[in-house]
């Protein structure tokens, strides 16, 4: 007899990050819900990551050689059963109820007759990166000095209202959603910009739901992996593929990090974007 449809499948890509990951997964264990579903890929893994996630019994893909971001989730999707798909870094603290409460916001969505939409959860990091729907707040720069219970103590105060313009994981797809978009794109390997590149997929797919949620938690301890590889250049591929910049997409069609409203409006209304829209396409054509 095969077993239920779980509602979540967590996919989490990790490339001999062994530490990292071994948190990550405690923080699931004691944070998330016995049902949901873990799925790793394992790029390289020879720092002892495979053998232990072999020891451990814990469904993944492998790759010889670390095949980056968009093929490892591609290849963690093919072994996923649930109704939702979630993204997940292994430099991620998994806070209490991510799951239940991101979960509870899609079905929401989905009970409203949204069939295409994004999730995000909300990062907290110990320093402004920058990311304007990120909370700062600093419980520690690495795991050996991270203070998970002031972190815990502390957490609901240190949530905020939802959002719009959800692009980065903690990212939440219904997986037919994923499927029909083609999931990440690999010509962005190794991942630079392959998030907002999907985000603009679903844009083009019809989606204008892309909702931050605000008291769904994880703890970021940033480029732990992207420090260490040979960066494609996404600001230029994502320029090219659309024909807009990045930065002009996530500003002025997905708004992120402005409160949720629901579904976003129609950018071309906007003069702010449409000179933006302007100026990317003159850089374009210059280049």
């Amino acid at each position: 007899m095969n077993a239920p449809r779980p509602d979540l499948s967590i996919l989490i890509p990790t490339w001999n990050n062994l530490d990292c990951l071994q948190h990550c997964l405690a923080s699931l264990r004691r944070n998330v819900a016995a049902d949901v579903e873990v799925i790793l890929h394992i790029n390289d893994g020879s720092d002892g990551t495979l053998d232990w996630v072999r020891a451990q019994g814990i469904a993944h893909t492998h790759t010889a050689k670390n095949v980056g971001i968009c093929h490892a989730m591609n290849l963690a999707r093919s072994r996923a059963r649930g109704r939702y798909i979630l993204y997940l870094n292994d430099d991620m603290f998994v806070c209490p109820g991510l799951d239940r409460l991101m979960v509870a916001r899609a079905d929401a969505l989905a009970a409203e007759g949204v069939e295409h939409f994004m999730v995000s959860g909300t990062l907290i990091e110990a320093r402004d990166s920058g990311n304007d729907s990120a909370i700062v707040a600093d419980y520690g720069r690495d795991w050996a000095d991270f203070r998970e219970a002031d972190l815990l103590r502390d957490l609901p105060k240190l949530a905020k209202p939802d959002w719009t313009g959800a692009t980065w994981p903690p990212l939440l797809l219904p997986a037919d959603t994923w499927d029909i978009v083609g999931g990440f794109s690999i010509e962005f390997s190794p991942g630079m910009y392959s998030d907002p590149d999907l985000s603009m997929k679903l844009w083009h797919l019809g989606s204008r739901h892309f909702l931050g949620v605000g008291d769904a938690l994880v703890y970021h301890f940033p480029s732990k992996s992207t420090k260490r590889i040979k960066h494609n250049k996404g600001r230029l591929q994502f320029l090219r593929k659309w024909g807009i910049s990045s930065s002009t997409f996530t500003r002025h069609v997905l708004h992120r990090g402005s409160p949720w409203v629901g579904a976003l409006p129609e950018p071309d209304d906007d003069p702010a974007y449409r000179r933006k829209a302007w100026l990317d396409k003159l850089k374009l054509r210059l280049r």
